[in-house]
């Protein structure tokens, strides 16, 4: 008997769908709000199969979240941000796996991950080397060690994994723990 693929875990963050001045305030490289959200999905659903769970980190669409969310692959977790308006949210409440202000999760290999909008200086375990992924800046918030944005800017408009964020975070620089470098 063939075994299932086991299931990936995705992150992303600020896809802003349906949002047309997007384009010029974090300087996209698209015509129109109809080809970002084309190429968007059809990224998502490239690497997204639909057994797979998605971390999305908030600013998901500025219209309807209904027509994008079923036409994406995964089980789809939204992490509020600033733009999530709650009428929108709560119109599509049973499209979502679940919706959360802030999340701490573990990944299988025992992980810890807190998920927020917004960039963090202190989270959770993170004087245990836990990590923390976060949106909102469009790249314009540097990470270090343990945090980094998955925004759609930082990760060409496709959804990210964590072995992928784990060979970024490698490279930039070493993170000081305000909590406990005394």
């Amino acid at each position: 008997m063939r075994r299932p693929p086991p299931i990936d875990i995705f992150f992303t963050a600020d896809r802003h769908f349906g949002h047309a001045r997007i384009i010029e305030l974090a300087k996209r490289p698209f015509s129109s709000v109809a080809e970002m959200d084309e190429i968007m999905i059809e990224r998502h659903n490239k690497v997204v199969r639909p057994g797979d769970v998605v971390h999305d980190l908030g600013d998901f669409a500025f219209a309807d979240h209904e027509p994008y969310l079923r036409r994406l692959n995964g089980q789809m977790h939204l992490t509020l941000g600033n733009h999530d308006h709650p009428k929108r949210v709560n119109a599509v409440r049973h499209l979502w796996a679940s919706i959360e202000p802030l999340r701490n999760i573990t990944l299988p290999g025992g992980t810890h991950v807190t998920l927020c909008h917004y960039g963090l200086r202190v989270w959770s375990k993170s004087h245990h080397s836990a990590l923390h992924l976060y949106g909102h800046s469009h790249g314009r918030l540097p990470g270090d060690s343990q945090c980094c944005d998955v925004g759609v800017d930082c990760w060409d408009y496709t959804p990210v994994s964590i072995e992928e964020i784990k060979v970024r975070l490698i490279t930039l620089p070493k993170r000081r723990d305000p909590d406990h470098e005394l």
